[in-house]
């Protein structure tokens, strides 16, 4: 679950990280009081989107006064900021973050996430932060210095102060960036987060660290034991279907094709999604229904899929373990009978009670396209869009 720039910074202040004074407005009147409250000549006026670039999509801009305040605040509140990694649909701007500017002398990059491939959080951090650290991670590999922290002993101060000194702070710096860092660790175990970014933070004129920018990502299978953080979903800021689908306990994903896929496990519907690219088909969506899904959960997917007017076919591919092919089958026709789909549905089934399954669907006279395979579903599927 993503948290909004002024979120991360409420978690990251209440563990101490050095951050700019600001405030989250949600009116322009709103932005103009913050800025008067907050003091100086001049602000930062910053959109609030779950995505990056912002500045260079014009949703980070200086205020040289509360006129510029206003006129800044009034422009993005109520808009869709379209950046690189939003798509072209954008995402909407309910609230600016006001804050106070700084002078910063350098911009260094640090973040904590998980590396799979040790099974540690890995700290990564780099000289030289800003809008372009993906780009310069690419071509200078070398420039990024990362650590691991032990599972059991937890990040240590003196890995702390060797990072510092590979970013080449000074003395000050570095028992203030150890400090920052230990802090953060904690941060990212107690609150079950799977990414932390601060991406600036900065060296300001007066010799201190200040987060500039901040990005928190938490683990959305922990949400269970941080209540209080996931009260914080921002539900505009994400797919409909997505958040949708959610609700019902389906795990869904939306993609740009025209074949959508209904599947009973991840690694099948991957499978799935390779042989409708194989076969020159585009698939619509990533759906897992799950191992113990039931005869309402399945006529729900199939109404999230039939809200996508992108899609032209169906596949739906069930392997009967846990989950019975019976029930999928009368899932699929309830979901039939009272949604009226006319698209083209191709069915594989097999496994536990698939030929009470295929019963029942032939019983029911629907227009559903037999498939004996994965590979002949997934065929079946391209060919009935070429042909609609």
């Amino acid at each position: 679950m993503y948290l909004h720039e002024y979120q991360s910074k409420q978690l990251l202040g209440a563990y101490g990280m050095p951050l700019p004074a600001g405030r989250i407005a949600h009116s322009a009147e709103e932005a103009v009081a913050v800025a008067r409250a907050i003091g100086g000549a001049s602000w930062m006026v910053k959109a609030q989107v779950h995505a990056g670039a912002r500045g260079k999509a014009g949703g980070v801009q200086r205020a040289n006064s509360s006129a510029d305040v206003e006129r800044i605040a009034r422009a993005l509140i109520g808009s869709r900021l379209v950046t690189q990694q939003t798509g072209v649909q954008g995402l909407p701007v309910g609230a600016v973050l006001v804050e106070t500017p700084c002078v910063a002398v350098r911009e260094l990059y640090l973040s904590l996430t998980i590396d799979r491939r040790s099974e540690r959080v890995l700290v990564m951090a780099a000289a030289g932060g800003g809008m372009e650290i993906e780009q310069r991670a690419h071509d200078t590999p070398d420039t990024i210095h990362t650590v691991t922290a032990d599972p059991v002993a937890g990040l240590q101060a003196e890995q702390c102060r060797t990072l510092a000194v590979s970013l080449q702070l000074a003395d000050k710096q570095i028992a203030q960036f150890t400090q920052i860092l230990l802090a953060l660790y904690r941060l990212f175990v107690e609150k079950d987060a799977a990414l932390i970014e601060i991406n600036p933070l900065v060296v300001t004129d007066a010799g201190d660290l200040l987060a500039l920018d901040a990005k928190i990502v938490l683990d959305d299978n922990a949400l269970y034991r941080q209540t209080e953080l996931a009260a914080l979903r921002d539900v505009t800021q994400e797919d409909a279907r997505e958040s949708a689908a959610r609700g019902f306990g389906l795990n869904y994903i939306t993609l740009d094709g025209n074949i959508a896929c209904m599947v009973n496990g991840a690694g099948l519907a991957m499978a799935t999604m390779d042989l409708i690219k194989l076969h020159g088909g585009e698939p619509a969506n990533f759906l897992d229904v799950g191992g113990g899904t039931t005869a309402d959960k399945v006529a729900e997917a199939f109404k999230l899929i039939l809200s996508d007017k992108k899609v032209r076919a169906i596949l739906v591919n069930i392997f009967g373990g846990i989950v019975r092919c019976d029930l999928i089958a009368e899932g699929i026709i309830k979901a039939v009978s009272e949604v009226g789909i006319t698209l083209p549905v191709v069915v594989r089934l097999e496994g536990n009670n698939a030929e009470r399954a295929r019963e029942l669907l032939h019983d029911s006279r629907l227009k559903i396209i037999a498939a004996d395979g994965l590979t002949d579903a997934a065929v079946k599927a391209v060919k009935a869009v070429a042909s609609s």
